[in-house]
């Protein structure tokens, strides 16, 4: 495994740093949403972003920047500086990434023109309507939302929550997870829809928080029901029964994202803790002087490499084996991750007491957004039980 940066990574992170540091840094202090509206300047950002040729860098192939997870990697730890600007202004931002990715591998033509051209173009956001607040949702096999064929016509009943991005006005499309057949195979019930934003019978009812932050800079989380939605059968992804494991094509790449820009989210806490600790002084002494404080550094900075090595390892795995064959790494990363980045802000807090967990720094926001990955795309309690059984599979015949 080499780990290097070759020549097109270093192209593209000269140019991504210095838009960081040109358009991105100076852009957050007044970064705030209007209402559930993200701030009006992200519309300039993606622009200078598009100018900068720095777009849609996390989709491979003839409809993204064709970089590998490899490649990839090393420039979501950067836009995971300032998350909740970066990534939106390259059309890197999740939901999003993850519906395009659906759309680019089992959308029909039909559907990629309609829907993928312009989440590509960066005109309209989505939202993927999968989590529901009567069942345990870890478990994708539990989902209660009904998808019933009717003629040339699919219905749609359910009620969803915490669905990303859903608030934002410019959210035109839903990609909807529900059940088409109850009597089949448990991991083969499940069948995925697009449900335009319009749709008589989706009704969003509120917006969600998060930690107390209603989440609208990226768009904020909305609950919403179905009730009785139709949509043409052609709005079906891939075929009836497929729901589930395109669920697991969508959420494996979206894993490894969040991970990569926690390694940057981790970065910048670590820059604040050293630029406080040498800035700030108690009882006589520097912060930077005192050991508590120099063991935070210290540790912080074993962590950050181990959990980089370890998610460049899955990175190098997707795009040698294939994302099956990195299962077991993307799990790992998952749980490890986001643990070892709050672990990171938790200090970084401390260490600029009642100011980090205030708005003059960007802590509370970072350590709210790491506590949250525990849970999105899988807790960590499920991924360990996934991968403490194929563990002890290796064994079982032995």
């Amino acid at each position: 495994m080499d780990f290097g940066f070759d020549d097109t990574t270093e192209d593209y992170r000269k140019r991504l740093l210095a838009f960081m540091d040109e358009h991105v840094y100076p852009a957050e202090a007044g970064f705030h949403a209007d209402g559930w509206r993200p701030p009006p300047i992200l519309a300039d950002l993606k622009a200078a972003a598009r100018r900068a040729g720095l777009w849609n860098l996390f989709l491979p192939g003839e409809h993204g920047a064709g970089l590998t997870n490899v490649q990839y990697a090393p420039l979501a730890e950067i836009t995971g500086r300032s998350p909740a600007i970066a990534p939106a202004a390259l059309n890197c931002a999740a939901p999003d990434t993850g519906n395009m990715e659906v759309l680019s591998e089992f959308g029909t033509p039909d559907q990629q023109q309609r829907w993928l051209r312009p989440l590509l173009d960066g005109t309209i956001r989505s939202a993927f309507a999968m989590t529901e607040p009567q069942v345990a949702s870890s478990d994708a096999t539990n989902i209660g939302t009904r998808i019933v064929r009717d003629g040339d016509e699919y219905v749609i009943t359910g009620r969803k929550f915490y669905i990303s991005g859903a608030m934002n006005p410019d959210c035109q499309i839903f990609i909807v997870m529900g059940k088409t057949d109850p009597d089949a195979p448990r991991h083969l019930q499940q069948s995925m829809v697009l449900v335009p934003r319009d749709a008589p019978g989706l009704t969003v009812h509120r917006g969600m928080t998060v930690f107390g932050y209603d989440d609208g800079d990226h768009g904020g989380h909305a609950e919403m029901t179905f009730d009785g939605v139709r949509v043409p059968a052609a709005n079906l992804i891939g075929t009836e029964g497929s729901g589930f494991a395109i669920s697991q094509a969508r959420l494996g790449p979206g894993r490894i994202h969040h991970c990569m820009r926690l390694i940057g989210m981790a970065e910048r806490a670590v820059e604040l803790i050293c630029r406080r600790a040498l800035d700030r002084t108690t009882f006589g002494t520097p912060l930077a002087d005192q050991g508590v404080v120099q063991d935070w550094i210290a540790e912080s900075r074993v962590r950050i490499e181990q959990a980089r090595l370890l998610v460049l390892k899955a990175a190098w795995l997707m795009d040698t084996v294939g994302n099956r064959g990195a299962h077991t790494e993307i799990q790992a990363i998952k749980i490890a991750t986001p643990r070892t980045v709050e672990w990171i802000l938790d200090k970084a807090i401390q260490t600029y007491g009642a100011a980090g967990v205030g708005q003059d720094t960007p802590l509370a926001r970072l350590w709210a957004s790491a506590r949250t990955l525990r849970l999105a795309d899988g807790p960590d309690e499920v991924h360990k039980r996934s991968l403490a059984r194929r563990e002890l599979n290796r064994y079982r015949s032995v």
